[in-house]
């Protein structure tokens, strides 16, 4: 206890804020993917298969074509594949969208473990100098300060890209025609077919937006995050992303909050590493951060569903002495 004391500096420093946007990111874009859905009353678990996969293609095709725009594009494709089949199993044949999303999920797991050797002819993991990686933005000027370089330079590309992102679609949802249509169909479905929602196409629209962003999220996982493939490389943070939006109650701005949450955590263990403590214990904190934030999200859910219960009954007793 007094070692962790005295090396607290070592610990929160002035990198821990680079640290905590940089392990947040990929946390981000997959709550982002899932808080889309969950306003057209969507659970989309499978944003973990949707980002291992893209992940893998991501580096598979900037291994093979030597560019990282096409890498991307490629990850966005798959992306968009797997959404088209998670909408169509649950729109059109009415499958359950969390068995879908799990059946995703085992399937990404197996398919890119299988393509890695077959392809690639490693197993585990693979990196080369030929996997050309997302682009890192280095500003010049702040190189004669240290404390302002850590703190805005070096960043990948959807690390900077991913916090207007958030208060873009924030704008979207709760500021645009489309927004309020969107939230319309997950709050009422049927009331919005009959208001002239068409809400098949509404869902399927953001089921396809999620494949987008989870496709980038995958894509930023090996490519800006890393510059590697391993298998199941994700380790959870698909989940991660579920657990932050459930956190925010599916607004974007609060699911970020959740995701810093993860990030600070995460680049704390990574520093805790230097004092010696069990690995074991370092590698269970971001899960046991993710129970702690589902059972606060929990909570509050809990209890918002007791106040509403509370202001029926009241109204209740109003209409029946009236």
């Amino acid at each position: 206890m007094n070692n962790i004391l005295i090396n607290l500096p070592l610990i929160f420093n002035v990198t821990l804020i680079h640290s905590t946007i940089r392990s947040s990111t990929p946390v981000l874009f997959a709550a982002m993917s899932c808080a889309i859905t969950q306003q057209a009353d969507i659970l989309n678990v499978g944003v973990e298969g949707t980002m291992l996969t893209s992940a893998f293609v991501a580096v598979l095709t900037s291994y093979f074509t030597g560019s990282w725009g096409i890498a991307l594009l490629a990850a966005v494709s798959v992306g968009l594949l797997i959404s088209v089949v998670i909408g169509v199993a649950h729109l059109n044949f009415k499958a359950d969208v969390f068995a879908v999303g799990m059946a995703i999920n085992m399937m990404a797991l197996a398919l890119t473990r299988f393509f890695l050797q077959r392809t690639l002819k490693v197993s585990g993991s693979f990196y080369s100098k030929a996997i050309v990686p997302l682009p890192r933005l280095e500003f010049g000027f702040l190189q004669n300060s240290d404390t302002l370089k850590s703190l805005f330079s070096g960043y990948s590309m959807f690390e900077l890209l991913g916090i207007p992102f958030v208060f873009l679609l924030s704008f979207m949802l709760y500021r645009t025609v489309w927004g309020l249509r969107l939230r319309s169909v997950g709050l009422n479905s049927m009331a919005s077919a009959t208001a002239g929602i068409n809400v098949y196409r509404r869902k399927f629209e953001v089921i396809l937006w999620s494949g987008v962003i989870g496709g980038i999220a995958g894509a930023h996982l090996s490519l800006g995050y890393s510059q590697l493939f391993s298998e199941n490389m994700t380790n959870g943070r698909g989940f991660m992303g579920v657990a932050a939006m459930f956190f925010g109650g599916a607004t974007p701005i609060l699911a970020w909050v959740g995701c810093l949450i993860f990030g600070f955590t995460d680049s704390v263990a990574s520093n805790l590493q230097s004092l010696g403590l069990p690995s074991q214990f370092i590698l269970m904190i971001p899960y046991v951060m993710t129970v702690v934030v589902l059972a606060v999200a929990m909570a509050r859910y809990a209890s918002a569903l007791r106040r509403r219960k509370s202001a029926i009954a009241g109204e209740n007793q109003v209409s029946r002495r009236n």
